[in-house]
């Protein structure tokens, strides 16, 4: 989707994955290279002016390799600080943005210490290479630490662990923002996320429910934290409401799949924000053309008619090999206000057969 972006511009693009089959290849220059190929990426350099990713696990040292022979944006601290997270869940709280009480966890007497200072329900989490629910074990009381330890125990010296409260949510939203390379700062607005076993299942844009207020903080937020790392590109704040306010949950250090709507729904899309970003060029207009949804496709691709008999409905293959838990397309359904979007919704979702996956209060939220 960043190359798509990067051609009407008259951009040309060169991709770098382990994969042969790595979907950006459907539409742009693919190279299949190792991460620690030196000889490879040397010639990757070489052959680029700029250099981005949109996968948060590249390691940071191949990033911080790639700086001293090319132009690499977000900058490689960034991208290591967002990969760990300690490291991010400390930059937020120094940043001013709360977040649900933590501890690191390297032994199973620290995840003892640790349950008993936080307390129960908790979640026990790998500090890094951990998303869309990967890498985590619930703890519903101290009776699991032993359950918990056998399940991630072997990554606490590999990757560390961390130990977070359990937070009764309101409800979890997304604040998805591009800062330019002269410090330039825009938003899309606040976007509401439910999610099935910990994967991305449904966004809408604007965040039903949200006030200007918690708008206003969330967009801060942004800022602080991207200002504070020098952050060059689009990125993602996770967020929880909790009695009206703001924690911090996670931060993606690139485009964010809580933003593909922008693509049909927003006046500039994250991913050509992106792209002018790290180019350097000016930012395109974040407004919106009117509410969106953005429903994700785990596992399988289903049938692509419910969404293209519906008016301002848009489809995304990405050509992925389907297999379960993995993310293999979207569709996005566009609307002039939210009563339009409610009836499309109510027809592609009976189509999809979706809509048991949403959260059934969506109908009084639109």
């Amino acid at each position: 989707m960043l190359a798509l972006a990067a051609s009407p511009l008259g951009i040309r693009t060169l991709v770098v994955d382990g994969a042969a089959d790595a979907c950006a290849g459907q539409v742009t220059e693919l190279v299949v290279a190792d991460w620690f190929d030196d000889a490879a990426l040397d010639a990757f350099a070489a052959r680029v002016d700029v250099v981005t990713f949109d996968f948060e696990n590249v390691p940071a040292a191949v990033a911080e390799r790639l700086a001293g022979k090319v132009s690499v944006f977000p900058n490689p601290r960034a991208l290591s600080v967002a990969q760990d997270r300690l490291s991010e869940k400390t930059l937020f709280r120094e940043c001013g943005l709360g977040t649900p009480e933590f501890a690191p966890v390297d032994t199973r007497d620290d995840l003892v210490r640790a349950v008993e200072r936080i307390g129960a329900p908790a979640v026990l989490k790998t500090r890094r290479l951990g998303y869309d629910g990967k890498g985590q074990f619930r703890l519903k009381t101290p009776a699991d630490i032993d359950a918990a330890w056998a399940a991630l125990g072997d990554a606490a010296g590999q990757v560390g662990l961390i130990l977070e409260a359990f937070v009764p949510f309101e409800r979890e939203v997304s604040v998805v923002a591009v800062r330019g390379r002269d410090g330039a700062f825009r938003s899309w607005p606040l976007t509401r996320n439910w999610h099935v076993d910990g994967v991305l299942s449904l966004s809408l844009a604007p965040a039903p429910g949200s006030t200007d207020e918690l708008e206003r903080a969330a967009n801060a937020h942004a800022r602080t934290v991207a200002e504070a790392l020098d952050y060059v590109g689009v990125f993602a704040l996770e967020l929880f409401v909790c009695n009206g306010k703001l924690l911090g949950n996670e931060m993606a250090p690139r485009v964010h799949n809580s933003g593909h709507w922008t693509i049909e729904g927003a006046h500039t899309s994250q991913f050509e924000n992106h792209v002018r970003a790290v180019l350097g060029l000016p930012l395109g207009g974040t407004g919106v053309r009117g509410p969106s949804a953005m429903l994700n496709f785990i596992g399988e691709m289903p049938a692509m008619a419910p969404v293209l008999e519906v008016a301002d409905g848009h489809w995304h293959d990405y050509g992925k090999e389907a297999r379960p838990g993995r993310k293999v397309g979207h569709a996005t359904v566009c609307a002039p206000d939210a009563g339009s979007l409610r009836e499309k919704l109510a027809v592609v979702g009976e189509g999809l057969g979706r809509m048991a996956q949403v959260d059934p209060g969506i109908d009084a939220l639109l």
